[in-house]
């Protein structure tokens, strides 16, 4: 009966939330209806699971709005064959949207105790296709380079230049990009004729912690 009450509310969140404020990639709708937002946050808050707000997981970190996460995702436009990067795993919430919709997913967090926490959630829920490790996200993952999208789930003050180098040809990165407390959705789109960027809004997220992020102080590509 619980498990009915979360589906209906899920429905209602794809409705009135994401689908009503312009996301229309039916895949990512149905991704969203299926991965059980719930189970990505501590069990005291699951009343509050489908509202339309980010909430804390732990370590000083937050689930994002459940918008966000279906904007982010349908700016991507994964395809079933794509190899994906995130940086800023969490709960791992976003990783397991991201696995409905490719191949494979690789997640850094880092925060130990958050990776530990995400891969014990997502392992339980029968994924996978999802890696995750510890480590400084703005440096990406390059032994598994390239990748065809990439995702940034924290706030940078400039593009990360280690994740731009890892795309593939005509990959996606998605970050949002500006100061420590208002950002701007940024796409960068590696194309045949270089970067091409693009501008989804304004947004807010904790920052991203770095090389290239808060702590490092490169310069931007």
């Amino acid at each position: 009966m619980i498990e009915d009450q979360f589906a209906a509310a899920g429905e209602r969140m794809v409705a009135e939330q994401i689908r009503a404020r312009g996301v229309a990639d039916p895949r990512v709708l149905a991704a969203l209806r299926r991965v059980p937002r719930h189970r990505f946050i501590p069990e005291h808050l699951w009343s509050q699971a489908y509202a339309d707000y980010p909430l804390p997981i732990g370590e000083d970190q937050t689930i994002s709005q459940p918008y966000i996460v279906a904007l982010m995702t349908e700016i991507l436009e994964l395809k079933e064959t794509d190899r994906v990067l995130e940086v800023g795993t969490g709960s791992g919430y976003q990783a397991a949207i991201l696995a409905e919709l490719a191949a494979q997913v690789f997640s850094i967090d880092r925060k130990g105790g958050l990776a530990d926490y995400a891969r014990s959630i997502l392992e339980s829920l029968g994924y996978r296709n999802i890696r995750i490790r510890v480590g400084d996200g703005t440096l990406g993952w390059p032994e598994e380079a390239p990748f065809d999208g990439i995702i940034v789930t924290a706030g940078a003050p400039q593009v990360p230049r280690p994740l731009v180098e890892q795309l593939a040809r005509g990959g996606r990165l998605v970050i949002p990009v500006g100061d420590a407390f208002t950002q701007t959705l940024t796409c960068v789109r590696q194309t045949g004729e270089g970067l091409k960027y693009e501008y989804h809004g304004g947004c807010r997220f904790v920052r991203l912690i770095g090389k290239y992020g808060w702590d490092g102080g490169e310069t931007e590509v």
